[in-house]
């Protein structure tokens, strides 16, 4: 498949009264066209921040380093002019908090026609009426009068998908989904998936979906990154993750969700906290908190390998041998 976005080695780090915070550590990845690409793992373990700096939205004094490149050509270093003409039009993302994201001022409909008059030349009138066309792809009832409405008149539900029709108004090749599920009830859930579904199906959209839902990737991705402590731990398809785990912490995040297959109801937690960003631990980031960890864990840097099962990658010393443990 035609390779739309490549993040190589990329590094964030955020300046603190209480020291750096290096959020991202060499952060490396590929998107395709047509494909979900699901990123997974606990608050505070770099997903957003590392979306956030590929559209280049982190704040100007943090330092983020590494390589960009959407259809080979490099954005990070652009001035902010110039990475504008790609966000929006190329890279569109929905936000974690639509009611945050959306002026409470303004109607609904004007704030979708705005951000196709910021890519297109075309009159207002026409962005109306394909701001009102896009509720209706969405599937938010009575698209028209909706429109006309202001975010506060809207369920959750319909102002996520609200900002979904936004971010989509210009046909961008990448779609980025930041938790695009949090705070709403199960059916309301189902029906913002399958409104990304759609868009990825009819405008042949690629997605990336940042969620720390195992049920929301096993449903959507093609293939998943999972981070901790700033970094990507393992990497496959869907199968590979889910049928065949090679890393203790993808491992530990599956024991501790609830299973049909089986008559064991007692959920597995992972022991202990996600390290200080500010001070990360030396060697396998996760070893403190391992149930597999040994002597060499705590001193010797981990990197993602391939660990010989077509494209799956994991950073575990022991990658091989967790065939025994894996649930």
């Amino acid at each position: 498949m035609t390779e739309l976005l490549a993040v190589e080695d990329l590094t964030v780090d955020f300046l603190t009264p209480d020291g750096t915070v290096h959020a991202v550590r060499g952060v490396s990845f590929t998107v395709a066209a047509g494909e979900t690409l699901g990123i997974v793992g606990e608050s505070g373990s770099g997903k957003s921040v590392t979306m956030l700096a590929t559209m280049g939205l982190l704040p100007r004094k943090t330092r983020v380093g590494g390589s960009v490149r959407f259809r080979g050509e490099e954005l990070l270093g652009r001035k902010p002019k110039e990475i504008r003409r790609f966000r929006g039009s190329k890279l569109a993302m929905v936000f974690q908090d639509p009611m945050t994201s959306l002026n409470p001022v303004h109607k609904v409909g004007k704030q979708i026609a705005e951000a196709m008059l910021a890519h297109q030349d075309v009159s207002k009138r026409a962005a109306w009426a394909q701001a009102v066309e896009l509720l209706d792809t969405v599937g938010i009832p009575a698209p028209g009068r909706r429109a006309d409405q202001y975010p506060h008149e809207f369920s959750g539900g319909m102002r996520q998908r609200a900002m979904i029709a936004m971010a989509i108004v210009n046909d961008p090749d990448i779609l980025i989904a930041d938790e695009p599920t949090t705070a709403l009830d199960v059916t309301i859930q189902a029906q913002v998936l399958e409104t990304l579904d759609k868009v990825k199906r009819e405008l042949n959209t690629s997605i990336v979906l940042i969620t720390h839902d195992l049920g929301v990737i096993s449903r959507m991705a093609d293939r998943v990154a999972v981070m901790y402590a700033g970094e990507i731990v393992e990497t496959g398809v869907i199968d590979d993750i889910f049928v065949t785990p090679r890393h203790p912490y993808t491992i530990g995040l599956l024991n501790s969700l609830p299973r049909l297959d089986t008559s064991n109801t007692t959920l597995t937690p992972i022991t202990g906290s996600p390290p200080s960003m500010v001070h990360p631990p030396s060697g396998c980031p996760f070893h403190p908190r391992c149930f597999f960890r040994r002597e060499n864990c705590s001193t010797d840097k981990t990197n993602l390998r391939d660990i010989g099962l077509g494209a799956h990658t994991s950073a575990c010393h022991y990658a091989e041998a967790l065939s025994e443990v894996a649930r």
